[in-house]
C-alpha cells in the first residue's frame, strides 16, 4: 500500500543518518498515525469500518484497533442489556436500560471512528474487509431484537392467555352459587373479557373471547335453562344490561338474546305466583311495561282470566275459603297490571269473592268452626247488604254464635224459607237490671231485645225461682216471639247494665202446636265457690231460669 511505502522511505532516511557498514536497517512502522498532520490514506474507510463493529454491541472495532479496554465495556454493557432483557418478559426491556445501551453503541462507535481516523489496521486485516464484517455482523442485533421482539410477543400472548384462564375460573367458581351472591364473581370475570377483546383485538386471547363470552351467558342465565322461571329474572335482567358497558360488535348475537328468555322468565314465575304470595303482579307488570309486543305479555290476560274461573269453580269444591282468598289475589293482580283489558278482570274476580265469602261462611259452619262462621258470614251480610244471600247470611251467623255456646245448635243450617203453618206464642219477660238480648235459632232464627228492668235487683239462688218476674203491677220488659213448631236453641245474652262476671246462657226447648209459652230471665248471686259467703256485687256468676211454664188452649 502506499502508507507502507511512505513510512518504508522516511525510515531509509533515519537509517542511513545512522549508518553502518552492513548497510541501512528501517525502523519499525508507528503504531498510530501522528497526532498533527493529515491523516493516513485510507483512514475514512477505516473509520467507517470501525464504527459499524462496535454497533454491533460486540467490540470487535476496538479489538481490530487494539483497544481492549474499551472492548470489554462494550462487552459488559452488552451483558446488562441481556440481563435485563432475558428472558423476554411480556413489557420488554426497561427503557432506561434499553436507552442506556443505546447511547453507549453510539458512543462506542463514534469514539471507534475517531480512533480509526487516526491509526492503521495492522495485519491482514484491510478497510474494506472490516467494513463487510461490519455490515455482516449488524444482523446479530438486528435479528436478535427481531428474535426478542418475538418472544416478548408471545410472552405478552401468554399472559392475555393467563388472564382469559383467570376469567374462566371466576366463571366456573361462581356458577355453583346463586347469582345474588356470584354476580361480583361475574363482573369481575366479564371485565376480564372485555378488556381483552377491546384492549388488545389483535391477541389470540382476543379472538377466544367471543366463545367465552357465550360460555358466559349460558352459566349466568343456567336458571332459565334448568327452567327455575323466577330464579332466572335476576340473571337475564343483568345480561340484558351489558349492551350498555360492553361494546356491541364483541357481544354479536349475545347483545339481543336475553330478551325472550326474560320475556318467558316473567310470565312464567307471574303466572306461577297469580293468587299466591307475592301474587305475581310485579313479574306480569315488568312483563307488560318492558316488552307489552310479546308473544308472552299477549298470554297474561288469558291466563288470568283462565285461573279466575278455575277458582270459581272450586267454590263448590272441598276448600271454598282458600279459592275465595287466590280470586281476591287475582283481583288485585288483575287491577295493578298496566293493561286496561288485563284490569278488567278485576270484575270476574270481584263476583267470585262475592260467591266465595258466603260459600266460606256456610262451608265454616259446617266443619263447626263456628266463630269463624259467625265472622265471615256477618261480615258478608254487612258489606253485600242487596245481595239475596244476606238475610240467610245473617241467620247462618246467629245459629253460628249459639253453636258456639250450644254446639247442638249448629247440627244443621238454618232453613233458607220460612215454614208455613201454625205459629205458637213464646212471651220472654226480663227482670233483670240489664238489656239482655235473645238469640234463637230452629225451623226459623232470629233475635230479640229486652231492655233493662227498672227497679229490678238480682236474687239469691234459692230466691230466683220463687220471686223472678212475680212481682204484681210491675211492668216487666216483654218481648213476644211467634214460633212454629219444632226443636230451638236459645241464646242470652246479657248487655248495657250487666257486670263484667254476667255471662251469656244458653238453652233448647220444643215448641209443640196448641201451647204458648212463657220465659223469664233474671240474674242471681252467689259465691265463685258456691260456699255460704258473704255476696259481693262483682264477685257473682249468672244463672238464667229454664223455661217458665205455662198453657192454655
Amino acid at each position: 500500500m502506499e502508507s507502507d511505502d511512505r513510512y518504508g522511505a522516511a525510515g531509509q532516511g533515519w537509517g542511513a543518518d545512522r549508518g553502518g557498514e552492513d548497510g541501512p536497517v528501517p525502523p519499525p512502522p508507528p503504531s498510530r498515525a501522528p497526532a498533527v498532520g493529515p491523516p493516513p490514506p485510507g483512514a475514512p474507510l477505516r473509520a467507517v469500518g470501525a464504527a459499524l463493529l462496535n454497533l454491533t454491541g460486540l467490540g470487535l472495532g476496538y479489538a481490530l484497533l487494539g483497544r481492549w479496554t474499551r472492548a470489554a465495556v462494550c462487552w459488559a454493557a452488552t451483558a446488562v442489556l441481556l440481563w435485563a432483557a432475558l428472558p423476554a418478559d411480556p413489557d420488554g426491556v426497561p427503557g432506561g436500560v434499553l436507552a442506556g445501551y443505546l447511547l453507549v453503541l453510539v458512543a462506542a462507535a463514534a469514539d471507534g471512528a475517531r480512533i480509526a481516523l487516526r491509526s492503521a489496521l495492522g495485519g491482514a486485516w484491510r478497510p474494506v474487509v472490516a467494513v463487510g464484517l461490519g455490515v455482516v455482523l449488524l444482523a446479530v442485533p438486528t435479528g436478535g431484537a427481531v428474535v426478542y421482539g418475538s418472544a416478548r410477543d408471545e410472552a405478552r400472548e401468554q399472559m392475555l392467555l393467563d388472564r382469559l384462564a383467570g376469567g374462566d375460573e371466576r366463571v366456573a367458581t361462581a356458577s355453583g352459587r346463586p347469582f345474588d351472591a356470584a354476580k361480583a364473581e361475574y363482573e369481575r370475570a366479564l371485565d376480564a373479557y372485555r378488556a381483552l377483546g377491546e384492549d388488545h383485538p389483535g391477541s389470540r386471547a382476543a379472538k377466544l373471547v367471543p366463545d367465552r363470552l357465550k360460555a358466559y351467558y349460558d352459566a349466568v342465565s343456567a336458571p332459565y335453562a334448568e327452567k327455575r322461571l323466577c330464579e332466572a329474572v335476576a340473571p337475564l335482567t343483568y345480561l340484558r344490561t351489558l349492551p350498555d358497558s360492553v361494546d356491541e360488535r364483541l357481544l354479536g348475537p349475545l347483545a339481543a338474546w336475553p330478551d325472550e328468555p326474560l320475556a318467558a322468565s316473567l310470565y312464567g314465575c307471574g303466572v306461577s305466583r297469580l293468587g299466591g304470595p307475592g301474587g305475581g303482579g310485579t313479574e306480569l307488570g315488568e312483563l307488560l311495561r318492558t316488552f307489552p309486543g310479546s308473544a308472552s305479555a299477549r298470554q297474561v290476560g288469558p291466563a288470568i282470566g283462565k285461573r279466575i274461573k278455575e277458582q270459581v269453580a272450586a267454590l263448590e269444591g272441598a276448600e271454598p275459603c282458600a279459592a275465595t282468598e287466590v280470586l281476591r289475589g287475582l283481583g288485585a293482580t288483575a287491577s295493578g297490571l298496566p293493561d286496561e283489558g288485563v284490569k278488567a278482570l278485576r270484575d270476574d274476580a270481584d263476583k267470585g269473592v262475592v260467591d266465595g265469602v258466603y260459600a266460606c261462611g256456610v262451608d265454616q259452619f259446617e266443619d263447626e268452626q263456628f266463630g269463624a262462621a259467625r265472622t265471615t258470614l256477618t261480615d258478608f251480610a254487612r258489606t253485600y247488604r242487596s245481595d239475596g244471600r244476606a238475610r240467610q247470611a245473617r241467620n247462618i251467623a246467629i245459629a253460628a254464635e249459639i253453636a258456639d255456646d250450644r254446639p247442638a245448635a249448629g247440627k244443621r243450617l238454618p232453613p233458607s224459607k220460612r215454614p208455613g203453618g201454625s205459629r205458637m206464642e213464646l212471651v220472654i219477660s226480663n227482670d233483670a237490671p240489664n238489656a239482655v238480648e235473645v238469640l234463637y235459632t230452629g225451623p226459623v232464627t232470629g233475635t230479640a231485645t229486652l231492655k233493662a228492668c227498672a227497679g229490678c235487683e238480682r236474687y239469691s239462688a234459692s230466691e230466683g225461682p220463687r220471686r223472678a218476674c212475680g212481682a204484681s203491677g210491675r211492668d216487666y220488659p216483654k218481648a213476644r216471639l211467634r214460633l212454629p213448631a219444632g226443636e230451638y236453641h236459645f241464646l242470652y245474652k246479657h248487655g248495657t247494665g250487666a257486670t263484667a262476671r254476667v255471662d251469656s246462657y244458653s238453652s233448647g226447648t220444643k215448641v209443640q202446636p196448641g201451647y204458648t209459652y212463657t220465659s223469664c230471665t233474671y240474674v242471681i248471686e252467689r259465691s265463685p265457690f258456691d260456699l255460704d259467703l258473704p255476696q259481693l256485687p262483682d264477685s257473682i256468676r249468672p244463672a238464667l231460669s229454664p223455661w217458665g211454664a205455662g198453657s192454655s188452649r
